[in-house]
């Protein structure tokens, strides 16, 4: 045995039949999950079952909601949605870089005024808020340009033909109010980026105003632009409450002036449920290609793909660290 032992173990270190020896495969058998198909099942079911009873219900009448789904009264609506959307988003982005920029300044007075503003315009519901400014002429009945407290008065007009504009007035009641959000989202992404980022800047000489805009904010932008793209997306939504100050400003209404005479209730509302749907999944699909495009070297994605190629590293390395070891064997 004293004699045997090491020439195997010579064998075996010179790669012959012992080294190739591999232990067999494990037949591991998958459990199976029977809670899982049973309550998918059901849930899948009701599902179907609710889905069926809502398409063919009598009272949708769905002739109705064809004949409105397209009209240009509907269309026309839609894209006045869309754009008091967007001029609203423009509007509480460009307050909330602002008012973030403020609440981060080490100014106190800055920082509290910023602080009120937000308090304020998160503190009171936003219908309150499109009915407010859809009546501010109640309370000042001339808007004046002047110095206050010295009767220096460079210009006024009437607040009249501004509040009867009912596109001033949503924007000026949802843009201001998203400000308010938008600015804490936008603090919540400038703290996001680290701080040696701008001691960095500052160690170059640049200034704090070039430092926020060419180094903070676009890194920044990663944190900001998914929770942007709720709010965009929470925007168009909210739009749908302007109906209160009629007018028809945007699609809902415009849908809720036609069914107030014709008492087709339920079918406008499917159409306006249809069109809301098919903006929100479209700007569903922009939202994520901004947040590819801005979140490039971060995330789980980024973070799977480099342990994907460490993997295939690995596996190649081996595969050639065998592959040599079995030509020194064979010689």
């Amino acid at each position: 045995m004293s004699i045997s032992s090491p020439d195997k173990g010579g064998a075996a270190a010179a790669g012959g039949p012992a080294a190739a020896a591999r232990p067999d495969a494990i037949k591991a058998i998958p459990v199976r999950h029977w809670g899982r198909w049973i309550s998918a099942a059901v849930i899948t079911y009701l599902l179907v079952a609710l889905v069926y009873s809502f398409v063919a219900s009598p009272n949708i009448d769905w002739p109705t909601v064809w004949q409105y789904l397209f009209k240009p009264l509907t269309l026309i609506g839609l894209a006045r949605t869309i754009e008091v959307t967007f001029l609203c988003m423009v509007v509480g982005a460009a307050g909330g870089v602002m008012l973030a920029v403020m609440r981060l300044s080490d100014n106190p007075v800055l920082s509290w005024i910023a602080w009120g503003y937000i308090w304020f315009f998160r503190g009171t519901p936003v219908y309150v808020q499109i009915i407010l400014w859809a009546n501010i002429g109640v309370m000042w009945t001339h808007f004046y340009a002047g110095l206050p407290f010295t009767g220096l008065v460079f210009g006024s007009t009437p607040s009249g033909p501004l509040v009867q504009n009912l596109l001033v007035v949503a924007v000026l009641a949802l843009g201001l109010n998203e400000a308010a959000y938008a600015a804490e989202l936008v603090r919540a992404g400038i703290i996001s980026v680290d701080a040696g980022q701008m001691e960095a800047a500052s160690s170059l000489g640049m200034s704090p105003t070039l430092t926020m805009r060419r180094i903070v904010l676009p890194q920044a932008m990663r944190v900001i632009i998914p929770t942007f793209g709720n709010e965009t997306i929470s925007m168009l939504k909210t739009t749908s409450l302007l109906a209160v100050v009629g007018g028809g400003v945007e699609m809902f209404g415009r849908l809720q002036n036609i069914y107030a005479q014709t008492f087709q209730i339920m079918p406008l509302l499917v159409v306006a449920c249809i069109w809301y749907l098919v903006v929100t999944s479209i700007l569903t699909l922009g939202q994520a290609r901004l947040e590819a495009y801005f979140g490039k070297g971060f995330g789980m994605q980024e973070t799977e793909a480099a342990e994907k190629r460490t993997a295939r590293r690995t596996l190649r390395a081996n595969a050639a660290a065998e592959k040599s070891h079995g030509d020194q064997g064979r010689a």
